[in-house]
This record gives C-alpha cells, structure tokens and sequence, in this order.
C-alpha cells in the first residue's frame, strides 16, 4: 500500500536566498530588536523596488494601514470607503481609527473595487451637499491592481484621500495609460504592503508604508515608534504605536525581496500553465486586464459551485480555498453603509484559490490541474 501523495499547500514561503546568513548577523552582533542596520537597509532598497517611495517599515500590514489611514485623515468623524471583497485587516485598520466605513462592490473585470461606482456615487453626494468619504482605502486584490483613475479625480475635485491596499500585489502595476510604469502602492497618497508568511516575499511578519513624500514617511515613523520625541529622552507628544519592525524580521525580508524578480517570474509562468491548460474548462481565469500587469500572487478562478471542487483537491491532499466572505457580511460590519450590491457576493460564492507556491513543481501543478479537470468536467 503506497502512501499518501505529498501535500501541496496554497502558497508557502521560498526560504533559499540570505536570510540564515543575515539573521546570524542579527545574533552576532546583538541587534535583534527594531533598531539595527537591517531595518534602514530593508526599507531603502523596498522603496527603490518600489519606484523611490519614501518607506517606513511595520510590524505587519494592518499596522501599516493603521498608520496610514490615520496620516490620511481618518479618526472619529470621518469616513473611509473600503472595498468590500478582501480581507478584514482592510475594514478593521480603518475601524481602529474610529472612522466610519462605506463598504463599496467590486467590479467583475478585475473583482477589486468598482470605482467608477464609487466616483459617481460621491459626486452625486458632494452636489447634494451629503457627506461623502474622507479617504478611500483601494485594495489591489491578488495581486491585480485596482482601476485607480476614478479616485486620482476624486482627490483633484473633492481632496478625498487615497490609501492603497497593495498588501496582496508586490511587483503589480500598471502597464498603459497615464499611469504606465507605475508600481502599486505609489500612486495613492499612501501605499501598505504586507509580509506575512503566504506573501510574495516575507519577513515572518511585517509590512510596510510607502509615503510620497518625506515629511510624510517621518510622521509615519514618529507614530509607529510610540510618537517618542528624539530630543527629550522617554517623552511622547502623542498616542503613538509599537508598531516598528524589528531587524530580524528586516534581516529576513531583505534577504526575501534580493529574491523578488525570481519569484515573479516563478508567479508569471504559474499562471501561464493555469490559463492555458484551463482555458477549455468552464471556469472562468482570473483576471489580467490589458492595461495592467499582475503579480498573480494566487491564482483563483470562478466556478459554478467550489465547495466540491475544493474537497476533491483536499482528498488529493492539495489545499484550495475559497475567498474571504464579503465584509459587509462579517458581523462587525453589518450596518456599514453598502455602494453597490451583488457582484462582490458572487464572487465570494463562486471563487476557488489554487496552489500558487514560488516553489510550485510542474509535477506538482499538473496534479492540481488534474484534479481540478476531473472535477469539473464530472459536474457539467
């Protein structure tokens, strides 16, 4: 009796690079905590992968949000539009300001924030002298950028502010139009990324902030360092938060995004075999429109019905999973005001993530494309 074939998960970290040699520089020299080289070493060179933002490196991707959607204007009287399809760390980085939340559809081109939508939706309140939102918090989800442009003409007429949630879509972009060359993140008035394990680099936990300017990325570290003023020992001119990285995570993350370009290409030629091995299947691919240039961080398609799809993979031992549920069906979020209805549910009902790992075998792949086939192709 032979056993079980190996698992293959959704998406694992590619731990082959620098990271066991620049963590002992870590223990070597005693700087293990938030202060130490690696830490200014990571945040410059992210920010020159990046583009040249101004960066400032957190202890994870909702602390990162956190601070900048406070520096954005959110608090206790404001109002911040969130997408609805993503994860909660979105909605509740906005929620811990205080603000209150419009929960905006998604799209079902890219499945990220219908911002057209949006966009009309605050011009008809702004004309109506109805409050409208103070910062919009945009997700790029998997990996796909968001169309931005509705919301670059919202700041211009209204001053909305726009925070990007790019946590999911390191090396994303977009490729044509006014905003050709741009990399997420860069584009709002703040971008957040995130590090954790599944990411497409990771520091074990982390994340970062991407200001446009300076004066900015200062305020940014200044809050996530307890707001403690440099030149009067322990004093603190404001809440602040013990949001900083430390230099192990950093030392790991730097060591991760050396690795970056490689794990790309290793997403890119993923999903070239998905798409071009399912293109026959009734399903339909995620999404890559034209004007955009994807991470593919976790491929995902739409099925008629996951639920049997994702136990016959688990069967087989390969994860699947469903997307998050809307958060305008999570029980904090109830009466949050919706803009828009519909496709974000649907998606969330039909949406299934397949193994997507850097590392991901073509063997390995082909098991899951198998798999997958066979059971679709038995529920026609």
């Amino acid at each position: 009796m032979t056993g079980q074939a190996n698992r293959i998960p959704l998406a694992e970290p590619e731990l082959s690079g620098n990271e066991k040699r620049y963590v002992q520089e870590c223990l070597d020299t005693g700087y293990v905590s938030s202060v130490g080289p690696f830490v200014n070493r990571f945040e410059r060179e992210f920010a020159e992968s990046i583009g040249g933002a101004h960066t400032v490196a957190c202890a994870s991707g909702t602390a990162a949000l956190h601070v900048a959607l406070r520096l954005a204007g959110a608090g206790t009287g404001s109002l911040v539009a969130v997408s609805t399809l993503t994860f909660i760390a979105s909605a509740n980085a906005a929620a811990y300001t205080g603000a209150d939340l419009w929960l905006v559809d998604s799209e079902p081109r890219t499945w990220n924030m219908n911002t057209h939508l949006l966009h009309d939706e605050v011009v008809r309140a702004a004309r109506a002298g109805r409050r409208f939102p103070d910062v919009v918090e945009v997700v790029h989800l998997l990996g796909h950028p968001a169309d931005i442009e509705p919301l670059l003409d919202l700041r211009e007429r209204f001053g909305v502010r726009i925070v990007e949630d790019a946590a999911e879509a390191l090396g994303a972009g977009w490729s044509t139009g006014p905003l050709a060359g741009r990399h997420v993140g860069t584009v709002g008035d703040y971008g957040c990324f995130s590090f954790n394990g599944n990411k497409m680099i990771t520091s074990g936990g982390g994340g970062m902030i991407a200001a446009t300017d300076e004066r900015a990325a200062a305020k940014a570290r200044h809050l996530t360092t307890q707001a403690r003023s440099p030149e009067r020992g322990y004093w603190h001119d404001e809440v602040g938060y013990n949001y900083r990285m430390t230099n192990v995570a950093a030392a790991i993350g730097l060591a991760q995004l050396e690795q970056l370009p490689k794990k790309l290409s290793a997403k890119q030629r993923i999903a070239a075999r998905y798409n071009a091995r399912l293109e026959q299947l009734a399903v339909e691919r995620c999404p890559h429109e034209p004007w955009a240039t994807p991470s593919h961080w976790i491929y995902s398609i739409l099925t008629s019905d996951p639920d049997p799809l994702i136990d016959a993979l688990a069967k087989k031992n390969i994860e699947a999973r469903r997307l998050w549920p809307p958060v305008h069906r999570q029980p904090p979020y109830l009466s949050s005001h919706q803009v828009g209805r519909g496709v974000a549910d649907s998606l969330y009902q039909r949406a299934v993530s397949l193994p997507s790992s850097v590392h991901l075998s073509e063997i390995d792949q082909d098991r899951v494309l198998h798999e997958v086939i066979q059971t679709i192709n038995r529920g026609r």
